[in-house]
């Protein structure tokens, strides 16, 4: 198999799992969160950028690299890989997640998800077939495959009705890919116990490559988020990879890993950068408030990152004021250093029995 799972240490305090996820472009050290590059860059960094930080694995999306720039362009030019410049691993998105955000675009039926694109309006069919035949195109490490994600709130028959479709999906999605091309699976079943252990059931016996929880960061409270995750992780194999796709805040990693989960993407590092935000140890920080104007030590000296020492908070927050694009790089460029210092202490903590103090460490990030 092209993307195999080995456990290496499991958390004596929790179900947390030590692991490497190999991949044709290099060894994921696990648990690992993936920077989002959902049009074949993170935004505002260049692959070195990314790399220095020590990130193996980014995330990009189908839907929207099937529109612009297509991908039998990405194709003729090489893949996705050599395109955006990028040697590690990617993983893509399958276009579920666009068939519930962009509800009002779009429309299902047992064939797959009929959008209209956010670009020209055109029509763009994505059945499981063509959302993998799509990603086998781009030449990607890892494939989704393409599911139905239902929002938050949802009825207890419309996640039911989104759990029958991902499932009948399901085999469509494994017979469309090339060989060697490794998907994974997407459990589903909303908020609902009984749901999401038939889902975790049935994927658990498919030949996925690995095995991703979905619909968990779609709009719910915390406090619904938490016990899925805490159900969902341990019921899948402990062979495979688990995902849990989305997810997201600080807090929220630190349980999903302590629950057993392997990977993670979510937009807010990079996104919340963009709009004046930084991640520290004492919560998230908006650099924009006026407080700040006049404020040269770092607002928190645990996490100043490697070639950012030289970045004062009124420095930046000049920038945000005078909308200089470096603003948002340096945010940037912070954000995601402090996601992989995240991600490194969790993977110390796991191997060294030491969870404990970990997790108090960021109780407040």
């Amino acid at each position: 198999m092209s993307v195999r799972y080995e456990l290496i240490a499991t958390c004596p305090h929790t179900g947390a799992r030590r692991g490497r996820l190999h991949t044709p472009h290099g060894v994921i050290e696990t648990p690992c969160f993936m920077p989002v590059g959902t049009q074949a860059t993170v935004k505002t960094l260049t692959p070195a950028d990314v790399r220095a930080m020590g990130y193996g694995l980014i995330l990009s999306n189908t839907y929207h690299l099937a529109l612009r720039p297509g991908e039998d362009r990405v194709e003729r030019l090489g893949g996705l890989h050599k395109f955006m410049g990028w040697d590690g691993a990617i993983l893509t998105d399958s276009g579920g997640y666009q068939a519930m955000s962009l509800s009002s675009m779009r429309t299902i039926d047992d064939s797959g998800v009929a959008f209209r694109s956010h670009l020209d309006g055109s029509l763009l069919h994505m059945s499981p077939e063509r959302s993998i035949q799509i990603q086998g195109k781009l030449g990607v490490d890892i494939s989704m495959s393409l599911d139905v994600c239902p929002p938050y709130p949802c009825t207890r028959d419309e996640a039911a009705e989104a759990m029958r479709l991902t499932h009948a999906w399901a085999p469509k999605n494994l017979g469309a890919a090339r060989e060697g091309q490794a998907v994974f699976g997407i459990v589903q079943g909303g908020v609902h116990e009984d749901l999401r252990r038939e889902s975790a059931a049935f994927f658990s016996e498919m030949p996925f490559a690995g095995l991703a929880i979905g619909g968990v960061s779609v709009g719910e409270p915390t406090e619904m988020q938490y016990p899925v995750v805490k159900l969902v992780a341990p019921l899948l194999p402990k062979e495979k990879a688990r995902y849990l796709m989305g997810v997201g805040h600080p807090q929220d990693i630190v349980h999903a890993v302590s629950c057993g989960v392997d990977m993670f993407d979510c937009v807010l590092p990079t996104r919340m950068a963009r709009h004046h935000c930084l991640y520290t140890l004492q919560g998230r920080v908006n650099i924009g408030a006026a407080k700040y104007a006049d404020v040269t030590e770092p607002v928190d000296p645990d996490s100043v990152f490697p070639g950012l020492e030289w970045v004062t908070p009124a420095y930046l927050r000049h920038l945000f004021q005078a909308k200089e694009p470096l603003g948002a790089r340096l945010a940037t460029l912070h954000n995601l250093s402090f996601y992989a210092r995240l991600m490194q202490e969790a993977r110390s903590a796991i191997e060294t029995g030491t969870w404990p103090e970990f997790a108090t460490r960021y109780q407040r990030a």
